[in-house]
């Protein structure tokens, strides 16, 4: 399986457009972005020809904003059209989910497609990111999504939409990357996923002929069941409903850290 070359997954015309946008978010808003990211297909490593982007960014906003008795609005969303999808969450918001954790929030800060990057905040939160990363609900999260598009989208049919069928197989990879690596969260790209977690030779090679097959494909792209890929669906989400089961051991509290790290992002100057 090919590298995936992060450099060159963006079209320079549309990477500028992307920061266009995300500038005219900063002046309407008010906001100043801390970092944004590409979080979809083309961050996964598997964009189908007419895959949009889909832009992800976490920001913060003047220090007066948090100081009001009603909390404002704290995520940023515009329009959807057919190429960009385009939205983000306010730090405060961000903290909190990352704490529970939230893998969504964790996947951001590992996309390889960095829009905006603001290297000191950005190295503090995913050094923040890293003690949270192993807790239950990262596993449980991953064996939900896999599961969920399983029933609806393969178990019963003979044919699976190739899109699909990488959204079961990459949770699926999460799961046993986090049973192989318990020391280190699972990366978003599909290729760095595989590297690490030490697949059969022939079940590598279905996803590989499976990875082009999507390449060439339109979003709505069709193809047959794959008994060894289907095999390896079973039994990573059978271990993972297992482990889920167990007694969670005790985390450490992080609600003292993620406070001083949200003072330190909204007002530096502290």
């Amino acid at each position: 399986m090919e590298t995936f070359d992060a450099k060159n997954a963006i079209d320079p015309a549309m990477r500028q457009a992307i920061n266009a946008e995300l500038s005219q978010i900063e002046a309407d808003e008010n906001v100043q972005i801390i970092f944004a990211v590409e979080s979809g297909s083309r961050a996964w490593g598997f964009p189908s020809p007419d895959s949009d982007y889909d832009v992800r960014f976490v920001y913060a906003r003047p220090v007066d904003w948090y100081l009001t008795i009603e909390p404002g609005r704290d995520v940023v969303e515009r329009p959807i059209s057919d190429e960009l999808d385009v939205s983000g969450w306010d730090i405060r918001k961000a903290l909190g989910l990352l704490i529970k954790p939230n893998p969504v929030m964790l996947e951001w800060l590992s996309s390889p497609i960095h829009y905006r990057w603001s290297p000191d905040a950005c190295d503090r939160l995913t050094a923040f990111a890293e003690k949270t990363a192993f807790g239950r609900s990262c596993l449980y999260h991953y064996l939900h999504l896999g599961e969920r598009q399983w029933r609806v989208y393969a178990e019963g049919k003979p044919t699976v939409n190739l899109k699909k069928y990488f959204y079961m197989v990459r949770p699926a990879m999460a799961t046993r990357w986090i049973r192989m690596q318990p020391g280190t969260p699972p990366p978003m790209n599909f290729q760095e996923l595989c590297a690490g977690v030490s697949l059969p030779e022939g079940l590598m090679g279905q996803l590989t002929h499976l990875l082009e097959a999507k390449s060439r494909s339109k979003e709505v792209g069709e193809g047959p069941r794959i008994a060894e890929i289907d095999a390896f669906l079973e039994a990573e989400f059978a271990w993972a409903r297992e482990a889920t089961s167990e007694r969670a051991p005790p985390t450490e509290n992080l609600r003292t850290q993620s406070d001083a790290m949200f003072r330190s992002i909204v007002n530096p100057n502290l």
